[in-house]
C-alpha cells in the first residue's frame, strides 16, 4: 500500500449561520441509536481540613457527592439536551452505578429497554475528588476508576446485537461511543451496517485503536488530536503538515466520508476525500474551564447535524459551536438547543453588523 498523501490545507470558508440555525431546528425529528460504553462519573466534593498527620495529604471534609452520565452516556445525554430522540444501547453493572445511570435516563423519558444489567459486571466508574476551601472553587486532586474485571458474557453481546438491529429499523443514524469496555466492536458494527443499509450516518469516537473499525461501514469519526497521536506513533503539536498527514491516512485507511479531529484550544481539523484539511478556530475562548466529555458533546451535535443533511464542514461548524459551550461548563456536562441556537444566531448578528 502506498503512503497516504497529506492532504492539502485549506482557507477555512465561510458558513451560512442561517441554514446552520436551521438544522438544528430539525433536530427534534431526528431519531439516533447511541451504541457505545455507559461511564459514570463521580464526583466527590469536599472542603481541606487539614494536612494529615499520617502522611503529607490533605484531608478533605465531604461535603456532597454527584454521579452524571458519562462516556457513552454523556454522548446519549447530550443527544437528548440537543433535543434528538435518542436510542441508547448499553451495558451496565448490577451494582449502585448501574441503578444510577439507568434510573437518570428513565427520568429523561427516554426508552432503557437497550440498557441491559449484567450481574456480576461493574459498571465503569470515574471518581474525582475536588478540594478547595470554603467560597472557592474545588480543583481536582485525585482519581479512582473502576473497571469491569471480566469481560461481558456471550449473551449479553446478543442481546446487544438483537437489540441493535431492531432499533436501527427506524434510525436516521447511529453513534458509536467506543470507550474500550467490548460494548461496541468493528464485527457488531460491520454486521449491523450490511443488514441496515437504509442508515447512511454512522459515526464513531473510538478511545482506542480506531483503525480497527476500518472495514466496518463507519462514514465519519471524531477522533480528539492525542488519539491521532497515539494511532501514529507521533507528536503533532504546532506541526500542521503532520497533523495532514497523520489525518489524511486515517480517512484513507478507514474510507471514511469525512474525518473531524478535534484540537483542543487550536480548535478542529476537517478532512475530506476531496477537501483536504480545514482548519476551524475554537468557538468562543480558548482557555476552557473543562474539558471533561466534552468529545461526546461533539460526537452528538457532529451527528445529529448529518443526519438533518448537513454538509461534513456545517456539522463540523455546528459541533465546534457546541464544544465551545460545552467546555465552559464544569464538570461532565451536555448543551441544550436552545444553547446552540442562541450562540449560532448571535454569531450571525455579530457577523451581520
Amino acid at each position: 500500500m502506498k503512503p497516504a498523501r497529506a492532504a492539502k490545507q485549506n482557507t477555512p470558508p465561510s458558513v451560512d449561520l442561517v441554514a446552520l440555525a436551521d438544522y438544528v431546528e430539525q433536530f427534534p425529528s431526528k431519531t439516533v441509536v447511541l451504541l457505545g460504553d455507559f461511564v459514570a462519573d463521580e464526583f466527590q466534593y469536599g472542603e481541606i481540613s487539614r494536612v494529615s498527620r499520617e502522611a503529607p495529604v490533605l484531608i478533605l471534609r465531604h461535603r456532597e457527592t454527584h454521579l452524571v452520565p458519562g462516556g457513552g452516556a454523556n454522548a446519549a445525554n447530550n443527544f437528548a439536551a440537543l433535543g434528538a430522540r435518542v436510542f441508547p444501547i448499553s451495558a451496565v453493572g448490577d451494582d449502585a452505578a448501574g441503578d444510577a445511570l439507568t434510573a437518570y435516563f428513565r427520568g429523561k423519558r427516554i426508552d432503557v429497554s437497550g440498557i441491559f444489567r449484567v450481574k456480576g459486571w461493574t459498571t465503569p466508574t470515574k471518581t474525582r475528588f475536588l478540594a478547595g476551601w470554603a467560597h472557592t472553587v474545588g480543583q481536582q486532586v485525585l482519581r479512582v476508576d473502576r473497571e469491569p474485571q471480566t469481560p461481558l458474557p456471550e449473551a449479553v453481546h446478543r442481546k446487544l446485537k438483537a437489540k441493535l438491529l431492531a432499533a436501527l429499523r427506524s434510525a436516521h443514524a447511529l453513534a458509536v461511543s467506543d470507550y474500550g469496555f467490548a460494548v461496541a466492536s468493528p464485527a457488531l458494527i460491520r454486521d449491523a451496517v450490511a443488514r441496515r443499509k437504509h442508515v447512511s450516518t454512522i459515526t464513531l469516537d473510538a478511545r482506542h485503536n480506531l483503525h480497527a473499525y476500518a472495514k466496518a461501514g463507519i462514514t465519519s469519526a471524531t477522533p480528539n488530536e492525542a488519539e491521532l497521536e497515539a494511532l501514529h506513533h507521533v507528536s503533532i503539536g504546532q506541526n500542521l503538515s503532520e497533523l495532514a498527514r497523520c489525518g489524511a491516512a486515517t480517512l484513507a485507511e478507514m474510507k471514511l466520508r469525512a474525518l473531524l479531529v478535534t484540537r483542543g484550544r487550536h480548535g478542529m481539523a476537517l478532512f475530506e476525500p476531496q477537501g483536504g484539511m480545514t482548519q476551524i478556530s475554537v468557538h468562543g475562548s480558548d482557555q476552557a474551564v473543562d474539558v471533561t466529555g466534552a468529545g461526546d458533546t461533539v460526537l452528538a451535535a457532529y451527528t445529529v447535524s448529518l443526519a438533518c443533511g448537513a454538509s461534513p464542514l456545517e456539522a463540523a461548524h455546528i459541533a465546534n459551536i457546541a464544544g465551545g459551550l460545552v467546555v465552559m461548563k464544569r464538570g461532565t456536562a451536555t448543551v441544550t438547543r436552545e444553547e446552540l441556537l442562541a450562540a449560532i444566531r448571535s454569531e450571525a448578528a455579530g457577523a451581520a453588523s
